[in-house]
C-alpha cells in the first residue's frame, strides 16, 4: 500500500465516426474513469463534430477531449487507451480512416516523452489539427504546450480548419457521477 502518490493530469483525445459515435464517447470516458490505480476524470470538453481529414471518404467525426488525474506512467496510460479502443472494436485499416474510437494521450503534465513508434508526447500533430485544439481549449485553453511554450489557445488561434469544427453538444454528461465538465 503506497501512502501517498505522485498525480499527473493528462489530456486524452476522444474520437468516433462509426457507429453511435456518443455513445462510444461516453464508453471511453466511463472506461477511463475505471482505470486501475487512482485515475479520476477531472474535466470533459463539450462534443464537437468534425470533417474527416486526411482519408475523406468517411463520416464525420464526433471529438472531445478528456482530463485526467492519474497515477499511472505515461506508457502505462497509453497501453489501457489502447486496449478501450480494442474493447470498443477499433479496426486500423486505414491511416486515418473510420473508427469506433481514437484515443490519443495528448499531454502528459508538461513532460516530453519520446519512446517512438508509439509513445509520443505531446501528441506530435495536435498542433495541426483544429479538431483537437478546439475541445482542448475547452478545458486547457491556458496551459502551455512543453515544446512550443504557447498556450493551447494561441496554437488554436493560428491553426487552419477552425471552420469544419462545429460544436455539436455542450456536455457529455450521462447519469455518472465520475465525471464533471
Amino acid at each position: 500500500m503506497r501512502l501517498f502518490a505522485i498525480m499527473a493530469k493528462a489530456y486524452i483525445a476522444l474520437g468516433s465516426n462509426l457507429g453511435d459515435r456518443l455513445s462510444h464517447l461516453s464508453d471511453a470516458i466511463e472506461a477511463i474513469a475505471s482505470l486501475p490505480e487512482e485515475t479520476s476524470v477531472i474535466g470533459v470538453s463539450s462534443i464537437y463534430e468534425t470533417k474527416p481529414v486526411g482519408y475523406l471518404d468517411q463520416p464525420n467525426f464526433l471529438n472531445a477531449v478528456l482530463v485526467i488525474s492519474t497515477d499511472l506512467k505515461a506508457d502505462r496510460l497509453l497501453t489501457h487507451l489502447l486496449a478501450i479502443e480494442q474493447q470498443q472494436k477499433r479496426v486500423r485499416s486505414i491511416r486515418n480512416g473510420p473508427r469506433t474510437i481514437d484515443l490519443d494521450l495528448l499531454l502528459y503534465d508538461q513532460q516530453i516523452i519520446e519512446q517512438p513508434p508509439t509513445l509520443i508526447v505531446p501528441h506530435p500533430r495536435m498542433q495541426d489539427r483544429a479538431f483537437v485544439l478546439r475541445p482542448l481549449c475547452d478545458v486547457a485553453a491556458n496551459v502551455i504546450h512543453p515544446v512550443f511554450t504557447k498556450t493551447i489557445q494561441a496554437l488554436y488561434e493560428v491553426v487552419s480548419g477552425k471552420e469544419d469544427v462545429i460544436c455539436y453538444r455542450k456536455t457529455l454528461r450521462r447519469d455518472y457521477e465520475g465525471f464533471v465538465n
